[in-house]
């Protein structure tokens, strides 16, 4: 049996039907590709969304870690710079006139407060954010008015840069190292007394 050559469609009915039906099916394929595409955002948004929690989880687990360690030799370390601290007091929050306030660790004593923000990395931003805190300090918690209001980084990881900024700053500078930390400031620092 011969085979017969495949005939081109010549009427205009033909290819009008040829047309339709190629047209028909790419609509069809391109609503499949659309839905492939919405579920692939989806997924990715999840993706993402999950990403954040394990950032955010992995990022207070290492903040607990550098607070952990900073606050174990804090008042040590205040006390060989002369600043007579006592008592430590772990994450100090609440709200005043409206405004939340929130501190890692103040170190007191009955003449002064040394404030301290602990970063896994610090940055030059959290610098410039934590110094308007502390001088709203006593706004916030006016049982430490007239006393010495001090400031303190403390970190894990930070760029030289941002450590002589905020000792420029007036702060003491504290890097958490291995299983302590140390105070990193030049001889003869002098800490800005906020008020």
């Amino acid at each position: 049996m011969e085979k017969q050559p495949h005939q081109a469609a010549t009427t205009p009915e033909e290819i009008w039907s040829i047309l339709k039906a190629t047209s028909e099916k790419s609509a069809r394929e391109t609503e499949e590709i659309k839905q492939l595409i919405k579920e692939t955002e989806k997924q990715m948004k999840e993706t993402d969304r999950r990403l954040q929690k394990l950032d955010e989880l992995f990022s207070s687990q290492w903040g607990k870690l550098v607070e952990s360690l900073v606050e174990g030799d804090l008042v040590a370390l205040l006390q060989a710079r002369e600043i007579d601290v006592q008592t430590t007091h772990p994450r100090v929050s609440g709200r005043r006139n409206g405004d939340h306030y929130e501190f890692d660790i103040l170190a007191v004593n009955g003449d002064e407060v040394v404030v301290v923000e602990i970063k896994t990395t610090l940055r030059a931003g959290d610098v410039k954010q934590f110094l308007p805190k502390l001088a709203r300090f006593t706004d916030w918690l006016p049982e430490y008015k007239g006393r010495k209001i001090l400031g303190a980084v403390a970190y894990l990881k930070a760029d030289h840069t941002v450590v002589v900024h905020a000792e420029r700053q007036g702060l003491f500078v504290i890097r958490a190292t291995g299983n302590s930390a140390s105070i990193i400031n030049e001889a003869g620092f002098q800490p800005r007394i906020f008020e």
